[in-house]
């Protein structure tokens, strides 16, 4: 486990070389007549290396021609030969000899394994493979001259002899250009940071080239069980599944993009909204439904309306909001709780600062710059603040699941807009005017709304109900993905990786509650992955409109038809079915089906509610208008909730922690509801997606994939028996049994499994030269100890 202490003791832009980088180069290539590029001076020849020859362990320059291999409309720009690729594997600058070439879709490297299917890992991406690199998975480029480095962008006049690049799934290479061909170098280096690096226009991106160039493309979603919300009765479907369809209703308005061009095609609302006040205010003001709980009560967002009104407007959409408040506020519907997510959780800005400064700790060049941090490393983490905004939007949602199963009031989730507070013991009426950027509510809306059906709704545990989640949600529901992830980086100012902060807030209720999960943390991670996997549509468009728009441009060929894009649910274009097997939780606790002869007796929403381990839920409180804290009105207006003027002792203060505890002091029913633990600790690192590129951070043997690779074998000998059984038994054998991946020799795993094998661990120095320059004014650490067992000593 790595140490913590306090600051950052580099910056990316002027990340130094390791000791060992700057006293050795590789040997030139056996190769006569190469030219130097990059720049390069040429060699001294009274060079001397501080290593052995025995630790020199290098691979001759491919003789023979290594292609890259092309997929449907992949176009090779340029290429380099004779160039030098580091192992990140130790300190001792091992590495290769091969071939470096940039696509439209990829940086790839190619060495003479590149063509062999020799030792293939279990876990293969068939589509990136682990030396390619998507355009849109490389973050930053660095080029180093004379031992500086120099951050990669635009027109270069000098190129570099050495190559760096940070990619967005935290992975790190270097490559030496020393002994590659000045030309070559130039073309290389000035390809990969045009490509990779300059604005670019949405038809350039891979995915039209591909679904081009692959018209024949079957668009399957993860095997017709994910539910994509592209039709009125897949939202109709949704509505009965959650039993909201009394209170609430499928709407075509928007057909054609007339209402708004953010907006699906098809969404929900409450069945009091008409199809002429949508029309009128463009879909803002709208309560958009999410979810409904067992108990009736909904969960639903708004959009705001323009922070810039004449007052003629404002007072037209005051008077809208306020007659939408009060028709709601009326049987058949519960009471509603007007949440901000502003004035509780951060802003985008604040979200990618941290993010920013979080994966800094894990973009790590070499092993000493891993050992020379480690001493630090807790202190470093815990000043990124990625681990605390990660625990407040848990606490959220925590906050949101307990008005919908205790409370049993409807949340209105906003981030801009007109609120108003209506007293019972007088006529006056105020206004609150509450700013925050997110306009669309398609950002921390999203995140809190996904977050609390993964939390409440069993169905949005299992794969294809989380998928289906993520289409409703975020694809459909209009979360800007080309804008945050900064695909076309065209703007670094809209960047912030929201999905990607659901994703961490997911794993950690998949580490907390495996057996309530159908997939595995190998699943989000290989999700998280495929944000920059630029040949599936899912994660490369602002907004469904945009999508349809784009379906069929004006470049398409008209012989060829509408592009077909691939979705990211179809596994199967990744994955082949061994590997898929590790997406899978072998341990998922099914949720059993109900005894049809218990179907008479006990209703199904009481059955869901005796499932959850929690206290007696309140009765509902009387229905109204507004409720009313006679303290602090301003201050805690966006918490309370809209009903009639009520004492506010009925309500405990400490509610919200009674819930929490209460649940937590029961045994966990893994179909019901799951609360997080958010308390200290708990919030821990994905350690899976962060540190599976770092040998130093590997645990031998051990990790989760030590209980996996024991479970996934157990399970491929108790299918071996089953067939065994049924042969014997005269039985019919399919022999389509389901395939798991065979992990006999487990003696080379590590936690690095399966996205790497086990290799070679660095050997950890007894205390990194740095550390002694920290220590040096400070006593010394064994003494201090010995000064901790004296005491004690005297006490007893």
């Amino acid at each position: 486990m790595r140490l913590g202490a306090a600051a950052l003791p580099w910056d990316r832009s002027f990340r130094r070389l390791s000791a060992r980088d700057e006293r050795w180069e590789p040997p030139p290539p056996p190769r006569a007549g190469a030219m130097l590029g990059g720049g390069a001076r040429a060699a001294k020849p009274s060079f001397v290396s501080y290593i052995s020859p025995e630790e020199i362990h290098i691979k001759e320059p491919i003789e023979k021609e290594v292609n890259p291999c092309l997929l449907p409309g992949e176009l090779l720009l340029c290429e380099a030969s004779t160039v030098y690729k580091y192992m990140q594997e130790d300190g001792s600058s091992r590495g290769t000899y091969g071939k470096l070439v940039c696509t439209n879709f990829k940086i790839s490297f190619l060495d003479d394994d590149s063509a062999s299917d020799d030792n293939e890992p279990q876990f293969k991406n068939k589509i990136v493979g682990e030396n390619d690199i998507t355009l849109q998975c490389v973050d930053q480029i660095y080029g180093v001259y004379d031992e500086k480095k120099k951050l990669l962008t635009g027109q270069l006049r000098k190129y570099p002899e050495k190559l760096i690049i940070y990619c967005k799934d935290l992975r790190v290479f270097n490559f030496c250009l020393r002994y590659t061909k000045e030309e070559e170098v130039k073309r290389i280096v000035s390809g990969i940071v045009h490509h990779s690096q300059t604005p670019k226009l949405l038809k350039r991106l891979f995915l039209f080239s591909y679904a081009s160039a692959a018209p024949n493309n079957t668009g399957k979603y993860g095997g017709n069980q994910t539910v994509m919300f592209e039709t009125l009765e897949d939202w109709r479907d949704e509505l009965e599944r959650t039993k909201g369809n009394v209170k609430y209703k499928a709407v075509t308005t928007n057909e054609g993009y007339r209402v708004s061009e953010k907006l699906p095609l098809y969404f929900v609302v409450p069945i009091c909204i008409s199809e002429e006040s949508i029309l009128k205010y463009d879909g803002r003001g709208i309560p958009i439904w999410c979810w409904s709980c067992h108990n009736g009560a909904a969960l639903l967002k708004m959009s705001a309306f323009p922070k810039e009104q004449d007052d003629s407007t404002s007072q037209m959409q005051k008077a809208f909001l306020d007659g939408i408040y009060k028709t709601i506020s009326k049987p058949p519907y519960e009471l509603l709780k007007m949440d901000d997510l502003s004035s509780s959780l951060p802003s985008l800005q604040d979200i990618q600062t941290a993010y920013t400064r979080f994966k800094q700790l894990f973009l790590i060049d070499n092993s000493t710059d891993f050992w020379a941090t480690d001493v630090k490393w807790f202190s470093l983490l815990e000043s990124t603040n990625w681990l605390e905004i990660i625990r407040r939007v848990l606490k959220k949602a925590i906050e949101v699941a307990e008005c919908l199963e205790i409370q049993h009031t409807n949340v209105l989730l906003i981030v801009l807009c007109f609120l108003t507070q209506s007293l019972r013991n007088g006529s006056v009426r105020m206004w609150f005017w509450f700013s925050f950027v997110e306009e669309s509510a398609t950002d921390l809306c999203c995140v809190i709304s996904s977050l609390v059906q993964v939390m409440m709704d069993s169905y949005s545990r299992t794969k294809s109900g989380f998928q289906s989640l993520i289409q409703k949600e975020w694809v459909v529901g209009g979360h800007c993905f080309l804008d945050r992830c900064n695909h076309l980086h065209k703007s670094e100012k809209e960047e912030a990786p929201v999905f990607l902060l659901l994703l961490n807030c997911v794993w950690q209720l998949v580490q907390q509650y495996p057996p309530a999960f159908e997939f595995t943390e190998t699943y989000l991670t290989v999700l998280s992955d495929s944000l920059y996997v630029p040949i599936f549509s899912t994660f490369f468009f602002n907004s469904q409109h945009q999508r349809d728009t784009n379906k069929s441009g004006e470049s398409l060929r008209t012989q060829s038809g509408p592009f077909r894009f691939l979705t990211v649910w179809d596994w199967s274009v990744q994955f082949d079915p061994k590997a898929q097997a590790f997406l899978n939780n072998p341990l998922y606790a099914e949720k059993p089906k109900p005894d049809k002869s218990q179907r008479k007796t006990a209703r199904f929403k009481h059955q869901r509610q005796l499932s959850l381990p929690l206290t007696q839920a309140k009765p509902s409180t009387k229905r109204g208008f507004f409720r009313e804290e006679t303290d602090h009105l301003i201050k805690n207006i966006l918490g309370k909730r809209i009903g009639k003027f009520i004492n506010s002792s009925d309500e405990p203060p400490n509610s919200l922690r009674e819930f929490y505890d209460s649940w937590h002091s029961k045994p966990v029913d893994y179909h019901g509801l799951l609360l997080p633990r958010i308390d200290g600790p708990e919030i821990k690192v994905w350690a899976q997606r962060y540190l599976r590129w770092i040998p130093e951070a590997q645990l031998h043997g051990g990790g989760t994939i030590a209980t996996a690779a024991k479970i996934l074998d157990l399970m491929e000998e108790v299918q071996s028996l089953q067939v065994k059984m049924d042969e014997e038994r005269s039985q019919a054998v399919s022999g389509d049994v389901h395939s798991v991946p065979m992990l006999r020799n487990s003696a080379r795993l590590s936690s690095l499994f399966p996205f790497a094998l086990m290799q070679r661990q660095s050997v950890k120095p007894a205390l990194p030269t740095s550390t002694w320059k920290d220590l040096e004014d400070e006593d010394d650490l064994v003494k201090r100890d010995d000064e901790f067992v004296d005491l004690s000593g005297d006490m007893l």
